[in-house]
């Protein structure tokens, strides 16, 4: 088991460098965030067919657990899991789509062509995999294959659990990994059957090369719609209805979405707060400058956001607001207390030490372990005896299954990283270990036979106990907050009510329209999934009661205005988009009046008309939308005119987007480029494959998706 025997040499590194997160696959309590509501049991479902709560959990924690592996992470934060649970459902729908499209074709993947896949090792998939050359950075396929062997071979009783656990966590991504390659190549495989369908033809070719490098350019002169006042425009019911019924098929909502009204409470420290954590920082201030015995103790006792580790560490670990004061300080000095607007704490540093020290170092190490710690200690003095004496570190190491290979480490591998214990200890021997010095270092479970090979890369560093304290609201504070925002709740039960005493009551009403229950909560506010939930099984009208939220520090209450119900959006919830649109075609309607009116029949004399504007415009093509900037606007219908127009001929008037105007180009000529069939019909093809990722969307409205996730899955 080569591999084994590799993990092993390098085990204490394992642990501090790539990181604990490698160990740590078994998904805890932490993620165990799914629970029924109501008796429903599905989180989802996709072609009639459900997706159930247990089995998108399972998908969440398992991509969940790829990504700590890739990343090198032994926990996620919040808005990492909610992007991991939108990717999986996301995914999700997409494969359920393929897959029933697929059948339908006859559309599978092979093991055959899974093989090939791993075998050409360019999957861009492969890449996120550790199984690498070390010196090309390429896939390595018998990487992969030493792997599964070893772990098909591999004894679990005779292995320290941290291998075993790395091992299982392996091969669990490799199947995670597997199981992506054959769903990524079907969606390939029919992307690509649709995409061969719009077939690129000679002409289509020439078409699209000519729409590139014909340039024109242009005079043109416009009369702004801005021109024209828009209360002087009259809009009719009937004209919004009139409106509506020719876009009606624009306005189908495919789900249902509530239009709801909120108010965000959002606590903060009082006076008294600041006063009392200042006088609080100011004695620790104190007692930080009389020299504590213990500094990593002392900083834990003070609250402190940045812990002490007695480590030498470069600044970009320190705070930014301490480097920025670093150097006002001299060695033994302190510096605060200090308020730090950008994260709203206060205070205090010492810097204790400066050295200039190797960033890059050398070095390499056996890892000991007997049958117990005595037999442990007296096989490491006798190892670290014999190399002292001259032996072969290398041959030494071969001798007990392990490389003896050197490594490099640098700060960037420990830095950030919460340090204490042995692997305080492992970091402090590699860092302070003079070139080619050996040491026997006893750590809990193992010695280690440690000996630093090379150091390069001096850099500054700094030994700099930091106390780092939150400006916060008290425990009285908050309550008073809520206490008054209760009392408003319980005085104002109805929307109709909240809406007409938050503002004298302090308190500001917002608006949110065609919220989803797909979305992760209200208002950007972290812990509002209790709120949406209400919200999507609340009528309208009613008003809920007080949910905190936030980091602890904000109050919700969330008033449903009305329901849109899945179908067509009724006239009244896009009459402000439609009536923007037929004031726009009023205004064009009557400066092309105007136009006709004023018997203009040259540019200038549109030029000249009131409240015309004039501008010349360079380089136009059919294939990209001219923006004119005497209209703010981007205009389509110049490129389309340039590209027919014959120069110094007069348009007519041309409804635009920001006016009407009229063009005449000036000059003509084509980029110095030679056509090239293949090359455009490439081209062509790309387009082509764009467009065919667009049936997703297609198969998406068809499939009648419901996405249940609100109701099982809080923050």
């Amino acid at each position: 088991m080569a591999t084994l025997q590799t993990i092993r040499s390098k085990g204490p590194l394992l642990v501090i460098v790539i990181g604990l997160a490698l160990f740590a696959f078994i998904a805890g309590d932490a993620w165990k965030i799914l629970q029924p509501h109501q008796g429903k049991q599905y989180a989802g479902e996709v072609n009639g067919n459900t997706l159930s709560a247990q089995d998108y959990q399972k998908m969440v924690d398992e991509f969940s657990e790829v990504i700590k592996l890739t990343n090198g992470l032994n926990s996620l934060s919040e808005d990492q899991l909610t992007n991991i649970k939108d990717q999986v459902w996301n995914t999700y729908v997409t494969n359920e789509l393929i897959a029933a499209e697929a059948k339908k074709l006859g559309l599978k993947v092979t093991d055959k062509e899974l093989q090939a896949i791993i075998d050409e090792g360019t999957n861009p998939l492969l890449m996120q995999t550790p199984f690498r050359n070390p010196q090309t950075g390429a896939f390595d396929k018998d990487m992969l294959k030493k792997f599964l062997v070893d772990y098909s071979k591999m004894n679990k009783a005779q292995m320290p659990s941290q291998y075993a656990e790395y091992y299982e966590s392996m091969y669990k991504f490799w199947s995670f990994l597997e199981k992506s390659l054959i769903q990524a190549r079907l969606q390939e495989k029919y992307q690509a059957l649709i995409t061969k369908s719009l077939f690129s033809n000679p002409v289509e070719a020439q078409d699209a090369f000519d729409a590139r490098v014909e340039q024109s350019d242009l005079l043109l002169a416009a009369v702004p719609y801005s021109s024209i006042v828009d209360s002087t425009i009259v809009i009719k019911d009937s004209d919004l209805k009139a409106a509506y019924d020719k876009k009606k098929e624009q306005f189908k909502q495919y789900v249902e979405t509530r239009n709801i009204k909120f108010i965000d409470v959002q606590v903060t420290a009082s006076a008294e707060d600041r006063a009392a954590l200042q006088k609080e920082m100011e004695e620790y201030t104190e007692q930080l400058t009389a020299n504590p015995s213990d500094y990593t103790t002392f900083i834990r006792s003070t609250g402190s956001e940045a812990p002490y580790t007695d480590l030498f560490y470069t600044t970009k670990s320190l705070p930014a607001d301490v480097t920025a004061r670093l150097d006002s300080v001299a060695v033994g000095g302190v510096f605060g207390p200090y308020y730090n607007v950008s994260d709203n704490t206060l205070n205090s540093f010492k810097k204790l030490a400066t050295a200039a020290m190797p960033d890059s170092i050398e070095f390499r190490q056996i890892q000991v372990v007997a049958e117990d710690a005595e037999k442990t200690k007296t096989l490491a003095d006798s190892i670290y005896n014999a190399i002292k004496g001259g032996a072969s570190f290398a041959e030494i190491a071969k001798k007990y299954g392990q490389t003896g290979e050197p490594t490099w480490i640098s700060s960037a591998n420990y830095e950030g990283a919460q340090i204490d214990g042995d692997n305080l200890k492992y970091i402090t021997a590699v860092t302070t270990l003079g070139q080619n010095e050996l040491t026997n270092l006893a750590l809990g479970q193992a010695n280690v036979i440690l000996q630093v090979t090379n150091k390069k890369a001096v850099k500054d560093k700094y030994k700099v106990a930091v106390i780092k304290r939150p400006v916060e609201f008290s425990k009285e504070t908050y309550s008073k907050a809520y206490n008054e925002f209760s009392q408003f709740i319980a005085a104002n039960n109805t929307l109709e009510k909240m809406i007409a005493n938050a503002e004298d009551a302090g308190y500001k009403l917002l608006d949110r329209a065609d919220l989803y229950s797909s979305e992760h909560g209200i208002g950007g506010i972290r812990g509002t999934k209790d709120a949406l939930k209400w919200a999507f099984e609340a009528k309208a009208g009613e008003v809920s009661g007080l949910y905190e939220c936030g980091e602890s520090d904000r109050m919700l209450v969330v008033g449903v205005a009305s329901i849109v119900p899945e179908g067509y959006r009724p006239l009244a919830l896009v009459k402000d988009q439609l009536r923007a649109e037929i004031l726009r075609d009023k205004k064009a309607e009557k400066i092309m009046a105007d136009m006709k009116a004023a018997n203009a029949t040259s540019f200038e004399q549109y030029k000249n008309m009131a409240n015309a504007v004039s501008d010349s415009v360079k380089h136009v093509t059919f294939s990209a939308p001219a923006y004119i900037p005497a209209l703010r606007s981007s205009e389509p219908l110049v490129g389309a005119y340039a590209s027919i127009a014959e120069v110094n001929k007069l348009s007519a008037p041309i409804k635009g987007n920001g006016g009407v105007f009229v063009l005449q180009p000036y000059a003509k000529e084509k980029l110095n480029e030679t056509f090239n069939k293949e090359t455009e019909e490439a081209n062509l093809a790309n387009m082509h494959a764009r467009m065919a990722s667009q049936f997703i969307s297609d198969l998406y409205l068809k499939a009648n998706v419901k996405d249940q996730r609100y109701l099982f899955f809080s923050e």
